[in-house]
């Protein structure tokens, strides 16, 4: 069944301060979807952060409908953080913290999410440089690393918080977490997870507390359009954010 861990132990409950809430791994651009980007700023929406991708990044000049976004976002006490593509650890060093800056300076982000990081043993070292000089460019930058799965256990040292599953319901509901994130509270982790049916997102929220994961992200969107075309199933707000607000947001007993 699922809700295990890889051992088969039961995962023990999250106890700890904090409430589960929702982490928007980036909608299209505020011109073309306004009503999204104000909706993260609805009074006791569960927003822990917002990721801004102008183009791909920060873009080649400051966008001011962007800026506007991201104002208004942190004037409703939300974190927005810059897109920042790793490229599964292709990406110099460099360019990424050229990015940075440009995030900092044109947008006034909060910290950054650090899209297709590695996750190997390997690549560890040069994750936790980046890691370090991004906390050296802004005052308690958030630092989240999109791995989409469970990475090696030293990651969690690097960034604020874990991507340890973006993908497919199909793939969440019987999904298990690695026995090392029990050592770790649940504000250090997020499931980013598509194709969630209304009909099943309570379930999906009892998978998530029962895995241990403190931020989340689901939605009845998937990778395929009405004409079986590819799409991005992050760039519009799910068909339930009214019940995803009332299930999470204040005054919700856990």
């Amino acid at each position: 069944m699922p809700y295990l861990t890889s051992s088969g132990r039961r995962r023990p409950a999250a106890g700890v301060p904090g409430r589960l809430g929702v982490g928007v791994p980036g909608y299209a651009h505020p011109m073309v979807a306004p009503v999204e980007w104000t909706e993260l700023t609805r009074p006791g929406a569960p927003v822990h952060w917002a990721v801004l991708n102008v183009a791909r990044g920060p873009g080649e000049r400051s966008d001011p409908y962007c800026a506007a976004a991201a104002a208004g976002l942190r004037e409703a006490g939300v974190r927005v953080l810059g897109h920042l593509d790793l490229r599964h650890g292709t990406r110099d060093f460099g360019p990424l913290v050229h990015d940075a800056h440009r995030f900092l300076d044109w947008y006034g982000v909060d910290g950054f999410y650090l899209d297709r990081c590695p996750g190997d043993r390997a690549a560890l070292p040069e994750v936790c440089r980046v890691a370090a000089a991004l906390r050296a460019l802004g005052e308690d930058a958030h630092i989240v690393l999109g791995h989409g799965t469970h990475p090696f256990p030293g990651y969690a040292e690097a960034g604020d918080q874990l991507v340890t599953f973006s993908g497919s319901w199909a793939d969440y509901r019987w999904s298990q977490v690695a026995e090392w994130t029990a050592e770790h509270s649940p504000e250090r982790f997020c499931h980013l997870v598509h194709g969630v049916p209304r009909t099943h997102l309570e379930e999906a929220v009892r998978i998530a507390r029962w895995q241990g994961a403190g931020t989340v992200w689901f939605t009845d969107r998937t990778r395929r359009g009405r004409r079986g075309e590819a799409v991005d199933p992050w760039e519009a707000m799910p068909g339930y954010w009214d019940e995803i607000v009332s299930r999470l947001g204040p005054g919700v007993s856990e």
